[in-house]
């Protein structure tokens, strides 16, 4: 796909992020891989809901600036350790959906068989733990997970997802968002290690979730209990 076409989807998905309100104003940054290895990405400070393919930058592998008018978002390094990481990865989106980043703010992984539809695309997604945003120790923080993981939650952050172009990692951030729409408490039985999940009566549902659940991934079997 040639660059103006990455340029057109790249602002495409910015918009649909946040008319979806998976990200506000300037919040979150997206990349795609370019075929010459270099990353075209949002730039620093740019409202996702206004942005035009001119607004997007060129970076090499190392984040320094090839070409654009702006300066790259200042969370490049992340993306770019993804990169790294993964050689199949061609696209990378952060953003904060509300329910999500509450859950990253609560220091919960979702790594719960609680809505059957996120488990079976994405499998479990973990925590990982509070680092400075566009500081190494962001990158030091997600690195043990990349290679394993397709989606990660960051504490007091928001989450990333990546995938082998731009609409698979949008399609699992929004996926991810989807725990937004289902309203829910959870109890965990004393000492017994398992919860009991209870949707709200406008859901009609009630009841125990399954233990020991196991789906298998692309890349990994992954284990997940409720």
């Amino acid at each position: 796909m040639s660059e103006e076409k990455l340029r057109q989807e790249i602002v495409r998905f910015c918009h649909l992020t946040y008319e979806k309100s998976l990200l506000a104003s300037t919040d979150g940054n997206l990349s795609v891989r370019l075929p010459d290895g270099s990353i075209l990405c949002t730039a620093t400070m740019t409202n996702k809901g206004l942005i035009r393919p001119e607004d997007l930058v060129v970076i090499d592998a190392s984040g320094r600036k090839i070409r654009g008018e702006r300066k790259p978002s200042s969370e490049m390094a992340m993306h770019l350790l993804i990169y790294e990481m993964r050689p199949d990865i061609q696209a990378v989106v952060h953003a904060h959906p509300p329910c999500a980043t509450a859950y990253a703010a609560a220091g919960i992984p979702l790594n719960k068989a609680l809505i059957s539809e996120v488990v079976l695309a994405l499998g479990c997604i973990p925590l990982a733990e509070y680092g400075t945003p566009g500081t190494p120790e962001l990158s030091d923080e997600i690195r043990p997970f990349i290679k394993h993981y397709d989606a990660l939650l960051m504490a007091n952050h928001g989450v990333v997802t990546y995938g082998a172009n731009i609409e698979e990692a949008f399609n699992r951030m929004d996926t991810g968002s989807t725990l937004r729409r289902f309203p829910f408490t959870r109890k965990s039985s004393a000492g017994s290690g398992c919860c009991r999940l209870r949707m709200s009566k406008s859901c009609g549902f009630s009841g125990r979730g399954i233990t020991g659940w196991r789906v298998r991934t692309r890349s990994q079997r992954t284990r997940c209990v409720l």
